[in-house]
């Protein structure tokens, strides 16, 4: 139970790989606060699950995506838990589109969501980690943030200046006990309901293990990062892909 007495703040944490970290740790006593968008129940049930393992939850559903939205729930979460020790920065959206397509809207709705979120979340509760003198960041990238890929541009634009925010973070707050890091998941299994599912299932070739990915084992690398045995890892992003084909 070394996270005792931390508390976590993780975006898109209803489903998948969020919940998968959720629970991961809360079972390593950190307190949990789940931020989901759309799917209230998702995040409810998550929250239940991570209060059976002894932690207390809040679960503030918003768009992360908003400067505004995310400054009311870092206060609500603030005020609740006196603090945020660890942010998880996982909320994404992947639309797939030709470039010349692509309006205004379409560009920036996926950089507000997979980018400007993270920047928002951290401005709100890196404070806090500093007068602590400890704290984590991890960002969920993805293969996008080291290939780019054909009508996925502002995923992969996102992406890219996520890891770029996570080398840029590493080195302003590393000298405070403040660890920044990236994760990025190869084809990973899903929900059953999950809309790019079969696009997900047909890289299944490409992983010389020949299989997908678990959010559970995202989340056990996630775990690790967050961890006393983590703490000399800083400004790194980790592929975490079964050892995925380009």
């Amino acid at each position: 139970m070394e996270l005792e007495k931390k508390t976590t703040f993780i975006s898109g944490g209803g489903k998948n790989i969020g919940r998968s970290i959720a629970l991961n740790l809360a079972g390593s006593g950190s307190n949990i606060v789940l931020n989901g968008a759309t799917d209230l129940d998702a995040c409810n049930k998550t929250a239940s699950d991570a209060e059976k393992l002894g932690v207390k939850t809040m679960v503030l559903m918003g768009n992360v995506g908003s400067s505004d939205e995310v400054r009311t729930m870092s206060e609500k979460a603030i005020n609740h838990f006196g603090s945020i020790d660890i942010v998880i920065n996982n909320a994404a959206i992947r639309p797939s589109k030709p470039f010349l397509e692509m309006t205004d809207a379409d560009w920036h709705n996926v950089l507000d969501i997979d980018l400007n979120s993270a920047f928002y979340t951290c401005r709100a509760f890196a404070g806090g980690m500093l007068e602590k003198g400890w704290g984590r960041i991890v960002n969920i990238t993805g293969m996008n943030a080291i290939h780019g890929y054909k009508g996925r541009a502002p995923v992969s634009a996102a992406k890219h200046g996520l890891w770029g925010l996570t080398k840029s973070l590493g080195k302003e707050f590393g000298a405070s006990g403040i660890t920044t890091n990236a994760i990025s998941p190869g084809p990973i299994d899903t929900d059953g309901d999950h809309p790019q599912r079969e696009h997900i299932l047909s890289m299944v070739p490409r992983v010389p293990l020949g299989r997908l990915g678990k959010p559970e084992e995202i989340a056990a690398l996630t775990g690790f990062l967050c961890s006393n045995g983590g703490a000399f890892v800083n400004g790194q992003m980790i592929n975490c892909n079964g050892g995925t084909e380009t």
